[in-house]
């Protein structure tokens, strides 16, 4: 159907529902002549009449009053859809679809929909857990959490968390058994447990900087896994050396079942961002989410 056979057929149920060409065309704001001259194309082109006019008034005929009984249903559907997205750019509803890593998502996403989705109960988020550069357009995702130098030039990115550090730590007894390394290299003499990347399945290379020197270091070891929290307590129960995000470690380095080493090796780096494409046009529900996770400082990780 054209656009304009569309309008056609809504001018015939105004004037069919309204038994009057003045009244109808005052309701849809056009001319009473303008209005006679779109019925008569429509019956033109579809062989019938729909309208028995007569000085007094006008009656549907019997083809007219078959296509009314059809065509209501379906236009009234339609306005009431048209209704709905409306509203639904006026109030915080519909659903979010978020690509995120494990790392920020249980240190930065959850955190922030803890607090906000009890408030705007018709907000609804599916979160991804993926480890991959997912295209976010070509899988239709809203947004995607990475960290600020992975993502890509042409998409906005709202920062959501402060830098980062990477850490390097053992377990007392493992750092009692063999001397700690003094610099990156020396780690090809230890244990290291190893982190398995999603993308083409290679190992994660470990990254160090110190003033102008960057290395990346592969490493070897008895144990590799694709999880964080695996990787963690592999590390506290005394299994090698890993490198992890600094802020994974917090209770574990507190409380003394992990001890640092290559601290001077590990400067921070852009934390995570909030990113989406620019010709994005936020609704409510999206603008509410990405203020509730824009970093502020002072505030917590998660704010």
């Amino acid at each position: 159907m054209r656009r304009e056979e569309l309008g056609d057929l809504t001018a015939f149920q105004a004037v069919a529902e309204q038994r009057s060409f003045t009244r109808a065309a005052a309701k849809i704001g056009t001319s009473q002549s303008a209005l006679s001259h779109t019925v008569r194309r429509l019956e033109e082109r579809l062989g019938v009449r729909l309208l028995t006019r007569t000085t007094r008034s006008v009656v549907p005929t019997e083809a007219g009053e078959r296509l009314l009984r059809t065509l209501a249903p379906a236009l009234d559907g339609i306005e009431a859809e048209l209704a709905a997205l409306g509203d639904l750019r006026e109030r915080p509803a519909g659903t979010i679809r978020i690509t995120t890593g494990e790392h920020a998502a249980q240190a930065i996403l959850w955190p922030a929909l803890e607090r906000l989705l009890p408030m705007y109960p018709d907000i609804k988020v599916e979160v991804a857990v993926d480890q991959r550069l997912t295209d976010i357009v070509a899988e239709r995702y809203d947004a995607g959490i990475r960290l600020g130098e992975q993502v890509a030039k042409d998409m906005i990115a709202v920062r959501i968390g402060p830098e980062l550090r990477m850490a390097v730590v053992g377990s007392p007894d493992y750092v009692a058994r063999r001397p700690p390394p003094k610099t990156p290299r020396d780690l090809a003499d230890h244990a290291c447990i190893n982190l398995r990347l999603p993308t083409a399945g290679g190992l994660y290379a470990w990254e160090f900087r110190k003033g102008r020197r960057e290395l990346r270091v592969r490493v070897d070891g008895p144990l590799v896994f694709n999880r964080i929290d695996l990787i963690l307590s592999a590390a506290a129960k005394g299994f090698g050396l890993a490198c992890l995000p600094d802020d994974c470690l917090a209770a574990h380095l507190a409380d003394g079942r992990l001890v640092r080493v290559l601290a001077d090796w590990c400067p921070p780096f852009p934390g995570y961002h909030l990113y989406y494409p620019s010709r994005r046009q936020p609704t409510p529900a999206f603008a509410l989410l990405v203020e509730a996770l824009r970093y502020r400082a002072g505030s917590r990780l998660s704010g």
